[in-house]
């Protein structure tokens, strides 16, 4: 037996409407209107939109003895239309992201029969119709009829009642025949009023063979009788008379009582528990426990809190008219800490400053600087921060620190990468192993530094010296020191103005050291990726026009290619093109850089104290000097394009002077 695609949609289709037909929920509560609001709550929908079915009929007692809750199901009214997202098996058949639905819940119809008498209509038959909703079974003609067949039913409005069970009555009760009357048969009801007049119950016996039942205006009266004066809903007298309780208490009315208003409140926009804050996930779901994601960053005018208003009291009434006047909820103050500022609408409460979005005590607040007493390590996890990060001990191998402040740590600094867009200040050193990484937009102060990579937006000042590193620096790379160690061996240092020192090399040889000044570190470090980006593309270009050329002659020889080699042809001349459209943007951006390199007015300036050992490599704006001879106390610059030596030149006492901004460790 083959299946076919419509035969799933079709299985697919009835099981979800045999699931739709099931949209009714059983509710227990202690009054009807209680009942039907939990069951609106249930099915997401209003209790205007429910229709529903008395399982159990309820009673307040009386005075509160012989209490009985009520016990319905509720549906859904059926025939409702509404626009809903499709099923995610309707999105494989169809592209149309909306789908009218109609839900139908079956329903059986009603009717109820009641004998009323009236000073205007004298004693009447009425008939009431509820009709059947969706497959619901209707009421018939014949059990009606038949339900009217009573001794004391003089006249049947046979038609009238045809009609009725075919239509409805809208819910009304509607003449249908005349009774024999008799007063002595009458249904009896008796009000009592609970002691605080916020209750009344109804105490309602059966009417006789000749009897009338009681109508809405006469349980009304018997209401005012008994001293109720406010307006009382028709919804729980109509539910009486519909399906009657006799013989025992009813609530038939209840007061409104007075609802205080709901107290102000904060609401917290940033999570307040810092116990709650959770290791970050990779896209692939892997937990990195370096982060532990235990810093709420908040930035500059962000929401951090809001005040939810006091609610004004809901006076209420007693059924006998007394006013019961209700509390408004209590007002509060807005919890202002450090750093935040109120909103224009008076109840939001924003960040002044980037930081660290803390509750202090009661009070929401902004800390710019986050402390950390020891080392950042394990138990810190990894540390990213819109502020300032200070350090009271060392950053051991393998943690990270990204501020948007500075960043200051009183120890030493191991394998890791530190980011700031301020400055950053180690009183102790760097040893990144040749794996760590300082970025600061700022300037950077360090005792000592090794094996490490440098990237300074400003200055780079270092007492002890520089071992083995790679150094960008936007201005001046000046080591203080003049021990033994305040030297630069190694590695590849690149400054805009000027280097400072007191030896450069080492006497024994060893690692390679370079320095070149006057130019702009990184526009130089991106012309040289540009000419490496250029050489390959114009290689990988010979070679696809070689591939070109090939095949275009084996094309002219046999008239046409077969297919594949016809292919191959468009794809190498679509490389190509693609080749020498990405060549002529690097081009265009090689000749930018070369032109700034060259336009740069810093003169660069290499100078030295102590030795300058030979081996080492002095660049001026792109001049080359390689030193053969040990030099001493010498200072490089450039003139009528070569490069000179001069006696060594100190660095300016402003500079020397310079500390950090804003916050220090000391």
């Amino acid at each position: 037996m083959n299946i076919t695609l419509d035969d799933i949609r079709k299985d697919l289709k009835v099981a979800l409407e045999n699931d739709e037909n099931l949209r009714y929920v059983d509710v227990l509560a202690d009054t009807l209107d209680d009942a039907l609001a939990d069951a609106a709550v249930q099915l997401d929908t209003a209790v205007s939109a429910l229709e529903y079915e008395i399982l159990e009929r309820g009673s307040n007692g009386f005075l509160g003895l012989l209490k009985k809750n009520w016990k319905i199901r509720a549906y859904e009214i059926a025939k409702t239309t509404k626009k809903v997202k499709k099923d995610e098996f309707e999105q494989m058949f169809s592209d149309d992201d909306i789908v009218e639905t109609v839900e139908v819940i079956d329903k059986d119809g009603e009717y109820m029969v009641r004998k009323f008498n009236t000073v205007e209509n004298g004693p009447q038959i009425c008939l009431k119709v509820v009709l059947p909703v969706g497959n619901g079974d209707a009421v018939r003609f014949g059990e009606v009829l038949e339900s009217v067949k009573v001794p004391s039913f003089l006249s049947i409005d046979e038609p009238a009642i045809k009609k009725a069970v075919e239509s409805g009555t809208e819910g009304e009760y509607v003449p249908v025949g005349v009774f024999r009357h008799e007063g002595a048969d009458d249904s009896v009801i008796v009000i009592d009023i609970s002691s605080d007049d916020m209750h009344a119950m109804a105490t309602v016996s059966q009417s006789g063979p000749a009897g009338a039942d009681l109508d809405l205006s006469q349980i009304k009266k018997a209401l005012e009788t008994q001293g109720v004066c406010i307006p009382i809903p028709d919804e729980p007298i109509i539910e009486f008379i519909d399906h009657p309780v006799y013989g025992e208490p009813y609530e038939i009315a209840t007061a409104p009582a007075p609802e205080d208003g709901n107290n102000a409140y904060v609401e917290y926009l940033f999570e307040t528990d810092r116990s709650k804050l959770k290791l970050k996930e990779s896209d692939k779901g892997q937990v990195d426990y370096k982060e532990l994601n235990t810093i709420e960053n908040v930035v500059e005018e962000q929401p951090l809190a809001r005040k939810v208003p006091a609610g004004k009291g809901k006076n209420g009434k007693t059924l006998k008219g007394v006013f019961m006047p209700a509390k408004d909820g209590k007002d509060i103050n807005l919890p202002l800490g450090k750093n935040v500022h109120v909103d224009t609408d008076g109840i939001t409460i924003l960040a002044s400053c980037k930081g660290q979005a803390l509750l202090v005590g009661d009070k929401v607040s902004v800390e710019p600087i986050h402390e950390i007493a020891g080392n950042v390590c394990a138990k810190t996890g990894n540390i990213n921060f819109f502020g300032t990060v200070i350090v009271r001990g060392n950053v051991e191998d393998g943690y990270d620190i990204i501020a948007s402040g500075n960043i200051e740590i009183s120890g030493s600094v191991g394998k890791c990468n530190l980011k700031a867009d301020g400055d950053i200040v180690i009183n102790q050193g760097i040893m990144g192993g040749d794996q760590g990484s300082i970025i600061a937009g700022g300037s950077v102060w360090a005792r000592f530094i090794q094996n490490t990579t440098i990237d300074v937006g400003e200055y780079l000042m270092v007492s002890d010296g520089i071992v083995n590193s790679e150094v960008t620096c936007n201005k001046k790379i000046i080591i203080t020191g003049t021990k033994k160690q305040a030297a630069i061996k190694g590695g590849h240092l690149f400054a805009k103005e000027a280097v400072y020192t007191k030896d450069i090399g080492g006497s024994g040889g060893g690692a390679k050291t370079i320095i070149e000044v006057g130019v702009d570190p990184k526009a130089k470090i991106r012309m040289v990726e540009l000419q490496q980006m250029q050489d390959k593309i114009q290689k990988e270009m010979d070679d696809s026009e070689l591939n070109i050329e090939q095949l275009e002659n084996i094309k002219k020889v046999r008239k046409r290619l077969p297919q594949d080699k016809e292919l191959r042809l468009n794809e190498e001349k679509e490389k190509f093109e693609g080749l020498r459209a990405e060549y002529e943007t690097n081009s265009k951006e090689l000749s930018e850089v070369l032109e700034h390199l060259r336009n740069l007015k810093a003169v660069g300036k290499v100078s030295a104290s102590g030795m300058v050992y030979s081996g080492t490599q002095i660049f001026v704006r792109d001049v080359k000097d390689e030193i053969r001879n040990d030099l001493k106390g010498v200072t490089f610059f450039l003139e009528d394009s070569v490069v000179r030596r001069g006696a060594y030149e100190a660095p300016d006492e402003e500079d020397l002077k310079r500390v950090p901004s804003g916050y220090s460790a000391d």
